[in-house]
This record gives structure tokens, C-alpha cells and sequence, in this order.
């Protein structure tokens, strides 16, 4: 399994408030980040596997509309986290 529950907290404490801040955007913005990474690295490998494609297609979804939430909420929260994670916007 390519996330493990230490991955997690790991992800969560450096992205969150805490380890167990499992709802801040931040956090969930950066846990979509890593699953993304990790769907396309697999789906350059596997490139008939629709099924992970519409997983990887949906989860981008996901994450800019959680970006876009962010960015309605707290400029200063959505500037960091993208300089953070490195993602273009």
C-alpha cells in the first residue's frame, strides 16, 4: 500500500495544525497532492487502465475545487499552500 498511516500523519502534521487535523484544507489539498503524484506515475506505467484514469481525473477535480475553496476563504492560506506544493495557478 503506497499510503500507510504514518504517511498520513506525516502529511497531516506537516500540512495541518496537528497530526490529527485531518479536516483543514491545507491538509486535504496536500493529501490529494500526493495521491495525485502517485496515480500518475502508475498511470504511465499502465496505460489502459481507464479506471485509475477517471480516479486520477476525478481526484484533480477534487483538489481545485478545494483549492478554489481556500482561495475564497483565505488568499494568504491558498498562496502558501500552492508555493508549498509547488502546483501552478
Amino acid at each position: 500500500m503506497y499510503l500507510t498511516s504514518e504517511k498520513k500523519k506525516e502529511i497531516f502534521g506537516k500540512f495541518g495544525k496537528n497530526e490529527q487535523d485531518t479536516g483543514s484544507a491545507e491538509g486535504q489539498i496536500a493529501l490529494f497532492t500526493f495521491r495525485i503524484q502517485h496515480l500518475t506515475e502508475y498511470s504511465k506505467q499502465h496505460k489502459n487502465d481507464n479506471f485509475t484514469k477517471r480516479a486520477l481525473v476525478r481526484l484533480v477535480g477534487k483538489r481545485r475545487r478545494m483549492l478554489d475553496y481556500l482561495k475564497e476563504k483565505d488568499i494568504n492560506r491558498y498562496r502558501a499552500v500552492i508555493k508549498e506544493l509547488g502546483l501552478r495557478k
